[in-house]
């Protein structure tokens, strides 16, 4: 990782600051991100994660509270669409170039539109993958807005 994951070679081509937090990934977590918000001992709200979820048959990154669970009905709405559901794992890493558990919302392999919880704005931080398994990215949650494209709708549920 010298040169850094996709996500990180992206916020710093855009010259975005943030700061990477590292920890040790357990196989037997049952919850990426809830096992990363205990492991950086940060809450769990301001911890999000990166689902894909298929909207009318078209990729979609969803960016939630890891406290929270995803709202499918919300997110096809948000985009426009009509139904929406979770996508095949296969799909997802193919799309994404990351791995389940690792999947950032920054610097996709394809140009997925993205939506974040409007959870976010509340926040002076937050935390997501930067694209591997037990390593988080620190950012402004404008910064992740900027360098995601995404829009901001109310798409998680607690």
């Amino acid at each position: 990782m010298a040169d850094g994951t996709r996500a990180t070679q992206r916020l710093t081509m855009l010259g975005i600051p943030y700061s990477l937090h590292r920890y040790q990934h357990d196989q037997r977590a049952g919850s990426y991100g809830v096992e990363a918000a205990t492991a950086l001992g940060v809450p769990a709200e301001q911890v999000f994660k990166t689902l894909i979820a298929s909207v009318d048959g078209q990729l979609t990154t969803a960016v939630v509270p890891v406290a929270g669970q995803l709202n499918l009905k919300a997110l096809a709405d948000a985009v426009g669409g009509k139904k929406a559901e979770m996508a095949q794992m296969a799909a997802a890493e193919r799309a994404t170039g990351y791995i389940i558990g690792g999947v950032s919302p920054i610097a996709q392999r394809k140009n997925l539109p993205v939506v974040i919880d409007s959870s976010v704005a509340g926040l002076q931080a937050v935390y997501c993958s930067a694209g591997q398994r037990g390593l988080q990215v620190k950012l402004a949650p404008d910064d992740l807005i900027l360098a995601t494209g995404a829009t901001i709708a109310p798409i998680a549920r607690p």
